[in-house]
């Protein structure tokens, strides 16, 4: 089991101890055993048992229950405390607002033991009857209920990556001298994917009959021309039969209704396409690759889409973060990371002093860490590490600390982690106040959101871009898969207002560095140049893109 396996056990068993009103101080070891083991720099399982009951923050009782995690691969008292607890009052857990305290109420006084039950007692009004349970949070628990409820089910794009390779690869063999195409959502590089979908060159019945045969999915649901089935992945696949129109019912599967419906609008000669490229030749437009086919706009283009951005277009790492707050690597280790991948320069943006959980740099350290980087800089030379900070964006919009501080920086990222309940009025001026601070150089994950987890803060985007585009600020497109914030939709916009968009990674690890892809990927159905991605300037660019905005700015 890995270290992550392995803390999420512990994280869970803490939860659930408190679920089931047990020992508070039990719950609390088993918090403070998951977070250590989070932390830890190697392998627990390339580790010994003396050494497991010797780490800080491990007691004797965790050792032993970590030892039992990688020898049997399962923990005897989180599989009992489990079984005694309803499966509907754990899956509570997944509902942002309630933690395991006011579960414990809603299952023990409020005898509850589902989330239908707890959405209708929402709408009962009875929440607000109990201790800890206002008008407010009551509203609050049936939002993130409803919010839970629509997505469960969905996956994040990178959960499905793997899968979609896998499954491609598998119903190609299955359907041997047949064309087989990826398509749908995925084909269209989405957010958010339900279920994968292939066009597959074979009738309906021929389809099934192949699928029952090889015994691996589950047949949920069938149509004239498409079947749904369910895999032991969890993740659902959709089959389209195509027998003799297969590049057609590509096309159809891997478009928006929007673009689909412009499409049909022009006149068609009888003639069918032997590929993609030839369906649109034949329309006397330009090839639009799947991730554009979202609305019709894109028809209209004269230019072939010939170059998108990709990974290679990046050459600086931008927001990233390092032991010296939460993340898992040192400077320099993240340094030769981005070395080894050809990156010209990094900027470490480790959390500022307000972001106590995230472990934020008070102002002594601050000192220190610029000094190490100095080193560095004379160390790792021709690549160049950048002094910066994610400073929170305070309540009033403020940054985290005074113009002094802020002005030992080469950059500023200011991002909101806190509060991300105001209404639209509020997080407004809360945002704009940020934004027109001289020191702020990127806003970051613009609205806070965490997909299929956490809504957006409420935003009138057109006005934050204004106010981006008055003060000479970047606004980032945060590549972590489960941010993608800013959305690609608001980045038209943001280009129409000639505002520079920065694509990254915001890596808490050398991993995460990889996450850039994914807002490549987003990039991409933007169309965004590379010549307006931040992260896409050179040294050079990079250099005197800072200086310049310093000097305009008098800071």
């Amino acid at each position: 089991m890995t270290n992550n396996e392995i803390a999420d056990s512990f994280s869970l068993l803490a939860k659930l101890t408190d679920i089931n009103g047990e020992n508070s101080f039990k719950s609390k070891s088993y918090s403070s055993a998951a977070f250590a083991i989070e932390k830890l720099p190697v392998q627990l399982s390339d580790t010994t048992p003396a050494t497991i009951a010797s780490i800080k923050g491990i007691g004797a009782s965790s050792a032993n229950k970590i030892i039992e995690l990688l020898t049997t691969g399962t923990l005897h008292q989180l599989q009992d405390i489990i079984a005694a607890t309803p499966a509907g009052v754990v899956e509570m857990l997944n509902i942002k607002g309630i933690g395991p305290k006011k579960i414990n109420t809603i299952w023990k006084e409020m005898e509850l033991e589902s989330i239908g039950e707890l959405l209708y007692a929402c709408q009962e009004n009875r929440l607000k009857l109990y201790k800890g349970f206002g008008e407010k949070t009551q509203q609050t628990v049936a939002d993130n209920i409803d919010f839970y409820l629509k997505n469960k089910g969905n996956f994040l794009y990178a959960q499905t990556i793997i899968a979609a390779q896998q499954f491609e690869k598998l119903i190609k063999e299955m359907f041997n001298g047949k064309r087989v195409f990826i398509t749908g959502a995925f084909a269209r590089q989405l957010e958010i994917i339900t279920h994968l979908d292939f066009v597959i060159e074979e009738d309906i019945d021929a389809i099934e009959k192949t699928i029952a045969a090889n015994k691996l999915f589950e047949l949920l649901e069938k149509s004239e021309d498409q079947l749904l089935y369910k895999t032991a992945a969890g993740i659902k696949i959709k089959l389209y039969a195509a027998k003799n129109n297969i590049i057609e019912k590509l096309i159809e599967t891997s478009s928006s209704e929007i673009f689909l419906a412009a499409l049909q609008k022009i006149n068609l000669q009888s003639q069918s396409a032997l590929n993609e490229a030839d369906y649109f030749s034949i329309r006397k437009k330009h090839f639009v690759p799947a991730f554009l086919r979202e609305d019709e706009e894109v028809l209209l283009h004269e230019i072939p889409f010939t170059h998108h951005l990709q990974p290679a277009d990046v050459k600086g790492l931008i927001h990233c973060h390092s032991n010296w707050s939460d993340g898992n690597n040192t400077i320099e280790e993240m340094a030769n990371a981005c070395i080894t991948k050809g990156l010209e320069y990094m900027a470490i943006s480790d959390h500022s002093k307000t972001a106590f959980y995230a472990q934020g740099l008070k102002e002594e350290q601050i000192k220190a860490q610029h000094n190490y980087i100095d080193e560095l800089n004379i160390k790792l030379a021709p690549f160049k590490i950048f002094k910066s900070i994610e400073s929170d964006i305070l309540n009033d919009g403020n940054l985290d600390y005074s113009n002094e501080v802020l002005s030992s920086f080469d950059m500023i990222i200011a991002s909101v982690h806190s509060n991300l309940k105001m209404t639209e009025e509020k997080a407004m001026a809360r945002l704009l106040a940020a934004i027109e601070n001289p020191y702020t150089t990127i806003l970051g994950h613009i609205t806070g959101r965490l997909l299929l987890s956490r809504k957006g803060y409420p935003l009138d985007f057109k006005k934050i871009i204004d106010a981006c585009a008055a003060n000479n600020v970047v606004i980032e497109l945060n590549a972590n898969p489960n941010r993608l914030d800013i959305d690609w939709r608001q980045i038209k916009y943001a280009l129409h207002k000639n505002v520079l968009i920065s694509i990254n990674p915001d890596a808490h690890s050398i991993t995460g560095i990889g996450d850039i892809q994914y807002g490549i990927f987003a990039a991409q159905k933007a169309m965004l140049p590379k010549e307006r991605n931040l992260s896409s300037f050179s040294l050079s660019q990079f250099q005197h893109f800072l200086a310049e905005r310093k000097l305009k700015k008098g800071i």
